[in-house]
């Protein structure tokens, strides 16, 4: 079975040597997809020998780096294909538990939770502010009922890849790919992960920017 690690990157020089060096004694097919850095992300992916390295020429942003690994992935044989992170911030021990529902129990998608038992430092505008307001979004419009309205850390068959194409190029891509998996009723798991907060990431305003622009796609259709 060939499982396809995908990890956007965009000037993560400072993170991904950790997160490839964390991945290197495991037995899957890792593809960075540096999305136009202007730091030496690429010359650092170079150095891990089994690792692809795809690159942008501009900076599409992180929906569009995800495509361009699943179409990589497909074209290569993936029967299963898992997002992860450059920062740091998800665990590669958690990727064995991410994947195996897939293996064992026939999901279609298992996606990584921040809110199911193992312990996360969440910044508190983001748990108490901006995650219950994508919840109510992701609910109200899309009829999306997951604990974590925007993991990036998720998992899926050859078959999902095949169906859900990503056209969010920005961060709005998590709700959209949830709204894609619930409108297709595919069979799906929610399982607990880690992560390890070095950066408070979103903040409000782009949470804002979210919402929006995933409105406005569904208003456009």
């Amino acid at each position: 079975m060939k499982i396809f690690v995908i990890i956007p990157a965009y000037n993560e020089a400072k993170n991904i040597g950790k997160v490839l060096q964390d991945l290197a004694d495991l037995k899957y097919q890792v593809v960075v997809v540096d999305d136009a850095s202007q730091d030496k992300t690429s010359e650092i992916v170079l150095k891990f020998p089994k690792v692809v390295l795809l690159r942008h020429r501009l900076n599409r942003y992180q929906g569009a780096a995800l495509e361009t690994g699943n179409q990589y992935a497909l074209k290569h044989g993936a029967d299963i294909i898992v997002h992860f992170d450059a920062d740091g911030q998800f665990l590669v021990s958690d990727i064995a538990g991410v994947i195996k529902p897939i293996i064992e129990d026939d999901y279609q998608v298992v996606l990584g939770s921040r809110f199911l038992g193992k312990k996360s430092e969440l910044p508190k505008l983001k748990e108490y502010i901006f995650f219950p307001l994508a919840r109510l979004v992701n609910y109200l419009f899309f009829n999306i009922t997951t604990t974590d309205p925007q993991s990036g850390f998720r998992a899926f068959s050859k078959d999902v890849a095949e169906k859900l194409k990503i056209e969010q190029d920005g961060m709005a891509h998590c709700s959209e790919i949830l709204a894609k998996i619930f409108q297709h009723k595919l069979k799906v798991k929610e399982v607990p992960i880690t992560v390890l907060y070095h950066h408070f990431g979103q903040n409000f305003g782009g949470g804002l920017k979210i919402i929006k622009d995933l409105l406005f796609s569904k208003i456009s259709k």
